[in-house]
């Protein structure tokens, strides 16, 4: 079959299997075609718990549909294909976060979202991108062991009097975003506005016009009066940000995340029609790494 033909066929199948698809934001634009919801990982899990459909097929990477399956245990969650793993929440094992937690016996566990269930339950609060400063200022503890990304833990702390903790870990994609990137776009576009995600290097944000979640870029773009945006984050968002604002021009300084773009419409067709790769949790990991999510709720999101 053709793109056409698959595209047909899932198309078909999720409306007899009452299937929802939802899609990351740096999946393929093929995949946003076939979507359902599109997202960041905790819009899509949050609106997985507000919608609570029969079946869930989550194309993006597996962390992120484990935690839809957290918070949508009466849901039954599939992923196209199971190797789409983030390398950067495998940054983090058990073993290291215990490690931590006996050195700084006093600090707060703070973990981003884009970790592991396991992960998630030896942790205090989650947060994302968007309200990772947010949540630092507002926890009591004074030391905060920040988990798994260095980058986004350095942006906390250059916006937080807590003692941040952070031990190695980064996304390989916006690790590969240099200074010397986004000061050459600037100087090629010196009427553009740089957007640049948090996952990236301080120096690279010290260099940014604004410092945004992926959701954070899609009301910029279509908020902002700025025709011409540098974008330094995965590239696949250019393709989401045009679909959101067409009459402006976007320039990726970012790569390519090779896990998102493992799911495909081949296999996410397999998946539909076999009903293979369901994410299945213990129980007691479930009820464990839901505690720091519902806390992240309690403190509120910043988009």
């Amino acid at each position: 079959m053709n793109d056409k033909e698959i595209i047909q066929r899932i198309l078909d199948l999720k409306k007899a299997k009452n299937v929802t698809i939802f899609a990351h934001n740096y999946q393929r634009p093929e995949i946003y075609d076939v979507a359902d919801e599109l997202g960041d990982s905790f819009d899509l899990a949050q609106r997985a718990r507000e919608l609570q459909p029969e079946r869930i097929i989550f194309c993006g990477v597996t962390f992120m549909a484990e935690m839809v399956k957290i918070l949508s245990p009466e849901s039954r969650v599939f992923i196209p294909s199971m190797q789409a793993v983030c390398p950067m929440a495998a940054m983090i094992t058990r073993e290291k976060l215990l490690d931590l937690k006996e050195k700084h016996p006093g600090a707060a566990v703070m973990c981003y979202v884009n970790t592991t269930a396991d992960t998630k339950t030896l942790c205090d609060i989650c947060c994302t991108s968007a309200n990772a400063v947010d949540i630092a200022n507002k926890l009591p503890a004074d030391e905060i062991i920040f988990v798994p990304d260095q980058n986004l833990a350095a942006y906390v702390q250059s916006n937080t009097k807590k003692k941040i903790i952070a031990p190695e870990g980064w996304c390989y994609v916006h690790a590969k975003i240099t200074e010397e990137k986004i000061l050459e776009a600037k100087k090629n576009y010196p009427d553009a506005k740089a957007i640049v995600h948090p996952e990236c290097k301080p120096e690279v944000l010290k260099r940014a016009d604004a410092v945004l979640s992926t959701t954070g870029m899609i009301k910029y773009v279509k908020e902002s009066d700025v025709d011409t945006i540098i974008v330094a984050t995965e590239i696949g968002m250019l393709e989401l940000l045009r679909r959101h604002a067409p009459n402006k021009k976007f320039f990726s300084i970012g790569g390519e995340c090779i896990q998102q773009k493992k799911i495909t419409l081949e296999n996410l067709l397999e998946c539909l029609e076999k009903d293979i790769n369901e994410i299945v949790l213990p129980d007691d990991v479930m009820a464990k790494a839901l505690a720091p999510l519902e806390k992240m709720l309690e403190y509120g999101r910043n988009d």
